[in-house]
């Protein structure tokens, strides 16, 4: 009985214990601000977006012409704190033609590149 109880008071004391675990960040995909989107303008090259936004986290499989930039934090801390962003970028003939996502495209994205 003695043991039965002490186990018992083990077992609360270390569920009580639970939130005192240290739980680590999740960052994962491509961390994109919202002044890199700003250097974004139509017709830029694949080369000139991959030195603007990095490499994509996933092209589309059936069209080298699509790229997706994805990022998805979650906080071990907080399970408030989840934070989910996508942009897609889409090409014609290695050019950019749109951008769309959770980022606001500038007034200057319109503006051709000049070569």
């Amino acid at each position: 009985m003695l043991v039965r109880s002490i186990s018992l008071a083990l077992v609360l004391a270390l569920s009580g214990c639970s939130s005192w675990v240290y739980k680590r960040d999740i960052p994962q995909g491509n961390f994109v601000e919202q002044r890199d989107i700003d250097k974004l303008q139509i017709q830029m090259t694949k080369e000139q977006v991959k030195f603007v936004l990095g490499t994509p986290v996933v092209e589309d499989p059936f069209s080298s012409d699509v790229w997706h930039y994805v990022y998805r934090f979650k906080s071990g801390k907080s399970s408030d704190l989840n934070i989910s962003r996508k942009f897609t970028v889409y090409f014609e003939n290695d050019r950019v033609v749109k951008a769309e996502g959770d980022y606001e495209l500038p007034e200057s994205f319109y503006t051709p590149m000049v070569n």
